[in-house]
C-alpha cells in the first residue's frame, strides 16, 4: 500500500460518495474506484459496503482507516521536519574549533544560533586538532574549524572555506615594547611569551626567520588552547602573546625584525563521504563574515 492509496481512503470515508471524493482528488471515478479496490486486495478484506449510492466504512475500514489518518499525518510531520531542517530552523549542529577559530568565531557562532535558529542544538568543542579529528572520524563531532597547517592530509577528509589570517606578537599598549620602531628576538626574550600549541610548521618558520631560540619549546612560556585567556595575560602583564592580529584589534602589535610573516590558515574540515549537516552553510557564510584580517583581507 502507499500513502496515495491511504489519502483516498481517507477521502472516500469523509465524503462517502467515490463521484464526490474523485473529484477533490482530482481523479476519475474509476481511477479510484481501483485504487481502493487494490487496497481491500491486499489487505484481504472490504474497506467499504456499499450501501444503494452511500459508501458505509466496515467495521475493519472504520479501524483501519483511524491508522491510515495516523500515518499520512505522520508523513506530513516528516515532511515538515525535513523543511525545517534544510532551513536550519531545527536539528543539531556538532562542531569542533582549534584555539584559533575559537576566538574568533565561538561567540559569534553562539549569537548566530540564538538569534536565527533558537529551535536548533548547537554543541560547540574545543581541543586540539588531532583529539578534534578523532572527534570527527567516530561521528561525535559533524565539522571542525582548525587551522589546516596543524593537519595532517588525509583522503577521507574534506577541507573548505580556507581563511588566512595574519600572526604577529600582540602586547598591552603600555608595554615597554610597544613604543618601539623594531624590535629584535633578543628584546622579546626579555618578557614572557604566550601562544596556542603551534604546528611544525609554523616552528619551521620561525626558525627559518629567527634561528633556534625561535623553537617553540624555548620561545613560549605560558602555552594552552584558549587564546582568549592568553590574551586576558597579554592585557594585564608585560606578556607579549603570539597569536592571530585580528584576535585582539586593542592589543599593539609588535614591529619585529626581520618580520614574521607567519599566517594562520582556517578551513572547515568534514568527513569526505559524508553527507552535511544542513546549517554547515550558515556556518560557511558566517567564516566568509568574521574571518578577515582589517589590513590584509581574506585570503
Amino acid at each position: 500500500m502507499t500513502l496515495v492509496q491511504l489519502k483516498h481512503l481517507i477521502e472516500l470515508a469523509s465524503s462517502g460518495s467515490f463521484s464526490q471524493a474523485a473529484l477533490k482528488l482530482h481523479l476519475t471515478q474509476p481511477a479510484l474506484s481501483r485504487s481502493i479496490k487494490a487496497l481491500e486486495d491486499e489487505l484481504g478484506q472490504a474497506l467499504f459496503d456499499r450501501i444503494g449510492r452511500t459508501n458505509e466504512l466496515t467495521p475493519f475500514g472504520q479501524h483501519f482507516v483511524q491508522r491510515a489518518r495516523v500515518l499520512v499525518d505522520d508523513a506530513q510531520e516528516l515532511r515538515l521536519t525535513s523543511q525545517h531542517l534544510q532551513n536550519g530552523e531545527i536539528g543539531q549542529l556538532r562542531i569542533g574549533m582549534g584555539s584559533g577559530p575559537g576566538a574568533m568565531l565561538m561567540t559569534p557562532l553562539l549569537m548566530m544560533m540564538a538569534q536565527e535558529h533558537p529551535q536548533a542544538h548547537l554543541q560547540i568543542s574545543r581541543g586540539s586538532t588531532t583529539l578534534l579529528v578523532q572527534a570527527l572520524r567516530e561521528r561525535v563531532l559533524d565539522a571542525l574549524i582548525v587551522d589546516v597547517r596543524s593537519l595532517e592530509p588525509a583522503s577521507d577528509l574534506k577541507v573548505d572555506a580556507l581563511h588566512e589570517m595574519v600572526g604577529t606578537f600582540l602586547c598591552r599598549p603600555q608595554h615597554p615594547l610597544a613604543k618601539k620602531r623594531s624590535v629584535t628576538l633578543e628584546a622579546l626574550l626579555d618578557y614572557p611569551i604566550a601562544s596556542t600549541p603551534l604546528s611544525d610548521e609554523v616552528a619551521r618558520l620561525l626558525m627559518e626567520r629567527f634561528g633556534p631560540r625561535a623553537h617553540p619549546d624555548e620561545l613560549v612560556n605560558l602555552r594552552c588552547e584558549e587564546i582568549s585567556s592568553l590574551l586576558d595575560v597579554a592585557r594585564h602583564t608585560n606578556t607579549v602573546a603570539l597569536t592571530i592580529r585580528a584576535a585582539a584589534p586593542d592589543l599593539v602589535e609588535l614591529p619585529l625584525s626581520p618580520a614574521l610573516n607567519v599566517k594562520a590558515r582556517f578551513g572547515l574540515v568534514t568527513i569526505a563521504a559524508r553527507t552535511e549537516v544542513p546549517l554547515l552553510p550558515k556556518v560557511r557564510a558566517l567564516m566568509d563574515r568574521v574571518l578577515k584580517d582589517e589590513n590584509d583581507g581574506d585570503a
